[in-house]
């Protein structure tokens, strides 16, 4: 039940760092996906209440097309991004603090004015009780195959995609290699600004998706935030170093610590240990801080990550 309940909290992490992965291999700093979340979350829920049939509210195929409108809202919010810090030249770390702070006071404002609320409510009913077949395998079944989402299995599709496009493709190359020397990769004509677009863009659509994906598990409403989500997986990214194995671990620690403060009540133990339930909702960020501060001198970000291109440096 425990690592059941862990997959809802991995997941969108696991997704959100990947797309700050790409970002960053490509030499964007991108910490503007708590923003991209809030955006993609707020317009994919805005697209389930505006177009949810009461009588088809398990039709996963609107849930789909909620995910890539999430997707192209990313996509919109990271080409402001990129465009800020590839055509201008702009501080990346300013320019993706103003994407998080537009984005929830932008969500915020809209739901106000169309809804007269700050909660944006939709129709949560996309669990799967069990997957034919595969629910009723021994073990595995109520472990990954019941009561769960169709987001669950995406998120894990993602990271093999992830991999693959990394480390098995030209594509993955010539990004790693505009994020490790953009000289020598424009040397031999790749084109640096376009890789770092495409690597932008994506961490834009894979950010907005995640916000979507965060939500659906756990409410059946948005309010504007995704609670700090974003920065745990920029934690998530640097903690797996940039590298998708990694991440799929570090997102599964840091969600199952978010699975404790969440559930703790029904787990025996810490339920009669007589600790205060605020510090099972501080646990997960404090360890961020702990494993960051023991962790981030032996991780390796990509070299020219944070470094406008200039083609005629050196």
């Amino acid at each position: 039940m425990l690592i059941q309940q862990s997959m809802f909290f991995m997941i969108p992490l696991l997704v959100v760092a990947l797309g700050g992965m790409f970002s960053e291999r490509s030499g964007i700093v991108n910490i503007a996906l708590e923003g991209k979340m809030v955006m993609g979350a707020f317009m994919g829920v805005l697209f389930l209440n505006s177009f949810q049939n009461p009588e088809l509210a398990t039709d996963h195929g609107i849930l789909l097309l909620a995910l890539l409108v999430a997707m192209g809202t990313g996509m919109l919010m990271a080409l402001l991004h990129a465009f800020a810090s590839i055509n201008l030249k702009a501080n990346q770390i300013i320019s993706g603090i103003a994407i998080n702070m537009f984005a929830p006071a932008f969500a915020v404002y809209a739901t106000i004015f169309i809804f007269q609320t700050q909660h944006l409510p939709f129709m949560n009913q996309f669990r799967i009780p069990s997957v034919p077949f595969l629910g009723s395998i021994p073990v595995l079944g109520p472990l990954f195959f019941q009561n769960t989402y169709i987001t669950t299995y995406l998120g894990l599709l993602i990271l093999a995609i992830s991999a693959f496009v990394l480390y098995k493709t030209k594509f993955g190359l010539r990004l790693r290699a505009c994020g490790e020397h953009p000289q020598a990769a424009d040397s031999v004509g790749i084109s640096v600004v376009g890789i770092r677009y495409a690597g932008v863009l994506i961490s834009g659509a894979l950010a907005g998706m995640g916000g979507l994906i965060w939500i659906v598990p756990i409410s059946g409403s948005f309010s504007g935030s995704v609670l700090g989500y974003g920065f745990l997986a920029l934690a998530v990214l640097i903690f797996g170093a940039w590298k998708p194995m990694r991440i799929l671990f570090a997102a599964f620690f840091f969600g199952l610590l978010q699975t404790i403060a969440h559930s703790f009540t029904a787990i025996p133990f810490l339920r009669d240990a007589g600790i205060p339930a605020a510090f099972y909702a501080m646990a997960p960020y404090v360890a961020t801080l702990v494993f960051l501060a023991f962790t981030s001198k032996n991780s390796q970000a990509p070299k020219a990550v944070g470094q406008p291109y200039d083609k005629g440096g050196r």
